[in-house]
């Protein structure tokens, strides 16, 4: 009768590199006093032999911490996922750090060290994601993740957690063309973004449903950000043939885009309709009011953490996959179209 073969462990793949066991087990834990070159070694001989940490199930829950990981911080939108991570988290007794990877989509080699010398409970990545061999490094070290609204379609093996993007690209742009409009732009977030590209297929479905074209001009590329909304509202507003509509593609370059018709002298919604994404507690204090499509973002933080918090306990998550619905909430900036002047 043959035995089952003996998987992998720190000894033998410290035999096989000519290394002492503390040694492996050093990058195994993220310890900076190895060179270099050895933590490089002992990675390579990890990934050949598929070495893969035994997750603990001494963790219980109410014991541990959840990484929560932003491209970047600072807006609203941010907060908004704050606030559905933190309840799922507490309601374990899990606590939450943050950590911002400054307006980068892949997190840097120092984070994933200290990320392996802490390590916590699992990790939380929104906007981001791992290169390949990140994710080998986290998963031979039993620390699960999630991704939300991730910038990119994530293997097939990583969980994550989104909305519809394109459907709210579609209803915000329905809405519009509903109204009677016929020159409508866009201002898209970063095209490395596929949450940002599927708002944008969006509206060019919504466009080719009604049989009306899309004007290549009236595209802009932002970054979601105030600042962009203002810019490329200027540009689009000051153009000879202007927009009588646009779609935003987030409620802060919504706000930047009224600061631009405001400063032009356009009214709105009288001279331009504007529609937002996001649903941000502000979209109903703006004056006027924002038009906007809602993106369930603390539903989204909570699903992802419970997510998290069932992987990293051992349980099999009720699904690893979740694409919440949108919404267009109607509010008072957007109306039909100025009439053509004769």
């Amino acid at each position: 009768m043959t035995g089952t073969r003996p998987g992998p462990t720190i000894a033998s793949i410290a035999n096989e590199l000519g290394l002492s066991v503390p040694t492996v087990s050093k990058v195994l834990n993220g310890r900076a006093d190895v060179a270099p070159a050895t933590r490089d070694r002992v990675e390579a001989a990890l990934e050949k032999h598929q070495y893969r940490r035994r997750r603990q199930a001494a963790a219980p829950a109410g014991t541990g911490l959840i990484d929560l990981v932003f491209h970047r911080l600072g807006s609203e939108w941010s907060m908004e996922i704050i606030r559905g991570v933190e309840p799922a988290a507490a309601e374990s007794g899990t606590s939450v750090i943050l950590s911002e990877l400054g307006g980068v989509h892949r997190p840097p080699a120092r984070w994933l060290d200290t990320t392996i010398a802490r390590p916590p409970l699992g990790v939380l990545l929104v906007a981001a994601n791992l290169s390949e061999g990140q994710h080998q490094q986290l998963d031979r070290r039993g620390i699960p993740y999630v991704v939300i609204d991730t910038d990119g379609e994530p293997p097939a093996d990583v969980a994550s957690v989104g909305s519809d993007n394109w459907n709210g690209g579609l209803q915000a742009t329905r809405h519009l063309l509903g109204l009677g409009h016929r020159r409508i732009a866009v201002i898209a977030g970063p095209w490395d973004m596929l949450c940002s590209r599927a708002r944008v297929d969006g509206y060019r479905s919504a466009h080719e449903e009604a049989g009306v074209p899309v004007d290549p001009a009236l595209l802009r590329k932002g970054n979601f950000y105030v600042e962009a909304g203002f810019r490329h509202g200027l540009e689009l507003l000051s153009l000879p043939d202007r927009p009588t509509a646009v779609f935003a593609g987030s409620d802060m370059q919504a706000l930047g885009l009224l600061r631009a018709a405001h400063q032009l002298g356009l009214r709105v919604p009288e001279d331009l309709s504007v529609v937002g994404y996001d649903d941000l507690p502000l979209a109903s204090w703006v004056g006027p009011p924002l038009t906007t499509v809602r993106q369930p973002l603390r539903e989204m933080g909570a699903a992802a953490t419970e997510i998290l918090l069932d992987m990293a306990h051992g349980r099999s998550p009720k699904v690893r996959r979740l694409n919440l619905a949108t919404e267009l909430v109607t509010r008072e900036s957007t109306a039909p179209p100025p009439p053509t002047p004769r």
